[in-house]
């Protein structure tokens, strides 16, 4: 199974593994799941630490590099993605939550996050 990891997901893998959950830790380890990081979540993560948020103090190229280095594969963000953001209701306005959100569905993939809010999105959302 293809699975498209959140931005606080890749944060936990990279450097809090212990907030990851069972569930998300068991698909995460599953060597039978590919394991998916978008663009727009090093982009979060460079733009929140230079506004010098206190939860995004990894550095985006070295967190890409280790995700690369680990086994993820890197996902672009496409033209059909970003117009396809009109297909989804406004249950979440995070624009990086809902680029995330439509890259999952228009991929065919499984977005994994621990957001509750991003969870209410049908289809290629799971909360873990």
């Amino acid at each position: 199974m293809k699975l498209l990891l959140d931005t606080h997901l890749l944060l936990w893998v990279a450097g809090s593994p212990d907030r990851l959950t069972l569930a998300a830790r068991a698909l995460i380890e599953d060597p039978l799941n590919e394991l998916l990081f978008s663009a727009a979540s090093l982009w979060e993560i460079a733009i929140k630490r230079n506004l010098g948020r206190a939860d995004f103090q990894v550095d985006a190229r070295a967190l890409r590099r280790g995700l690369l280095d680990n086994g993820y594969h890197e996902l672009a963000i496409t033209s059909i993605h970003t117009v396809s953001i009109d297909m989804l209701p406004p249950i979440h306005k995070d624009p990086f939550d809902r680029i995330l959100i439509v890259q999952a569905m228009v991929e065919g993939i499984t977005l994994l996050t621990a957001d509750a809010l991003v969870a209410q999105y049908p289809n290629s959302v799971r909360r873990v």
